[in-house]
């Protein structure tokens, strides 16, 4: 892993020890089943009306660059252009220190649009599931190793929808072999922090062979490093059946038309 997910990991587990300090103040999550084929069928339906089935993503900054200042206020109106754009779900980041991200940010969203919205952020320790709550949750295959299926069954019986993510065939095979049903291919090197969408249409081959092999069907996201109608068409074309965008779109002045031009890509 690079340093800067070192420091990440390290951060995140001081907010852990936070969690754990406070937790006869916190009040519990309600656990209610996960909208899990709600969630899979409606990003199908995008792209069978061929549509690109884009998360948006509510993104203030990343280790390496501010993007912008977004406050629970802003999120709200952010998300709810996405939405209008026809996104079909909103992500938002909570991580505080190197993605200025916050729990606030994800409770404006999801209070305010009718779309699934995935939490992103370093889930490192169950607690994390007890801070808010979300539809879809990211779990970082690299980062839980052999404690992944355990995490997903967590996950699932707090009410999230757990979208793993991968970057490499080992950390795939992992999460091939654990229950997972929506897997994200992270085209950013974590150890180098280089980003390639190759690494999405080297991957997906690995995943339709298992699907075939065994009978079962995985729904795979494409992650960073797609900023034009291209690279969305590209990723849709190696087999993708959504991509998760932040960046690109977050950084632009009109977020409405950026998340509609990449909506519309394959028009």
């Amino acid at each position: 892993m690079h340093s800067a997910i070192h420091e990440i990991i390290n951060s995140t587990e001081n907010r852990v020890k936070e969690l754990y300090e406070n937790k006869d103040n916190r009040t519990p999550i309600e656990s209610s089943a996960p909208n899990t084929e709600e969630i899979i069928s409606s990003i199908l339906s995008k792209k069978q009306k061929g549509k690109v089935p884009i998360i948006s993503e509510v993104k203030p900054a990343s280790p390496s660059m501010k993007i912008r200042d977004i406050d629970p206020t802003e999120a709200k109106r952010i998300a709810m252009e996405m939405e209008r754009a026809g996104a079909v779900a909103i992500s938002v980041l909570t991580e505080p220190e190197f993605f200025d991200g916050s729990i606030d940010n994800l409770t404006a969203v999801r209070k305010n649009i009718s779309l699934p919205v995935l939490r992103k952020d370093f889930i490192i320790d169950k607690i994390q599931f007890d801070e808010v709550k979300s539809d879809l949750v990211l779990l970082i295959a690299g980062i839980l190793n052999e404690r992944l299926e355990e995490f997903i069954q967590h996950a699932r019986s707090k009410g999230f929808e757990p979208l793993v993510e991968v970057h490499n065939r080992e950390e795939l095979l992992n999460a091939l072999d654990a229950s997972a049903r929506i897997i994200g291919i992270n085209n950013r090197n974590l150890t180098t922090m280089q980003v390639d969408i190759a690494t999405t249409e080297e991957l997906i081959p690995i995943i339709k062979e298992h699907d075939s092999r065994n009978g079962t069907e995985h729904l795979i996201i494409s992650e960073s490093g797609v900023h034009t109608a291209d690279d969305a068409r590209r990723m849709m074309s190696a087999g993708a059946d959504a991509i998760l965008i932040g960046t690109s779109i977050v950084k632009n002045d009109d977020i409405y038309s950026k998340t509609k031009e990449l909506v519309d890509a394959l028009e």
